[in-house]
């Protein structure tokens, strides 16, 4: 089963807004967000200007949330972002 950008963004959102409510995270979703970004980056699916400059950034969050030793830390670290890229998930998806 193929998904679809909405799918692909609805999943991404519950991961961040998941992880940032927690507090926690673990090694399979970052590796999960990675593959969103890229899957998304890849098919040219996504046509918001705003949403494009910040997947890269989504990804490296996920890159590095895959390899810290810290993930409660690493998550208040980009809490700023991580409310950026939900508001940003949020207003692409009411398109």
């Amino acid at each position: 089963m193929t998904l679809t950008v909405n799918n692909q963004l609805t999943l991404l959102l519950d991961l961040l807004d998941e992880q940032q409510l927690d507090s926690s995270g673990n090694v399979s979703e970052y590796q999960q967000i990675k593959r969103l970004v890229k899957s998304m980056l890849a098919n040219n699916s996504i046509t918001d200007e705003q949403l494009l400059q910040l997947l890269p950034e989504i990804y490296k969050y996920g890159q590095q949330g895959e390899n810290t030793q810290n993930v409660p830390e690493h998550i208040q670290e980009n809490e700023q972002n991580i409310n950026n890229w939900i508001s940003a998930i949020q207003q692409t998806n009411l398109e």
